[in-house]
């Protein structure tokens, strides 16, 4: 196994990695928005707090050699299930080969309105 680490997404907030790469699967940890720059919550509402979630991801995968489209699986956050349509909408944008999901409501992180975690596959030349 192989721990994931990049400076472009946010650091681990605690004793865990950024993802783990297994040779063939990759497990990332849920990323909230926090701006890997300033180590802040970024954005104000979820459309742009899912659009960080969503960056971050796209950091750690291409830390790993991949993309959205290896992505197999993913679990979503929501603090409020309010926001699951507009969460949804920028979701779309990212994950356009319609992974697996599951979307519950939870108690987040530093009060984010959002996490996403994601299980992607590796594909064997």
């Amino acid at each position: 196994m192989k721990k994931i680490s990049t400076d472009t997404a946010p650091a681990a907030i605690g004793p865990y990695s950024q993802a783990i790469d297994t040779g063939s699967i990759v497990f990332l940890s849920g990323q909230i928005p926090i701006d890997p720059g300033t180590g802040s919550l970024k954005g104000e509402n979820i459309a742009e707090q899912a659009e960080q979630s969503c960056k971050n991801v796209g950091e750690i995968l291409k830390a790993a050699g991949l993309g959205f489209e290896d992505v197999v699986k993913t679990t979503c956050f929501l603090s409020d299930m309010k926001d699951f349509a507009a969460f949804n909408e920028v979701y779309a944008g990212y994950f356009t080969g319609k992974p697996a999901r599951s979307c519950v409501e939870a108690k987040l992180p530093k009060g984010a309105l959002c996490e996403i975690e994601a299980v992607a596959i590796r594909k064997q030349a």
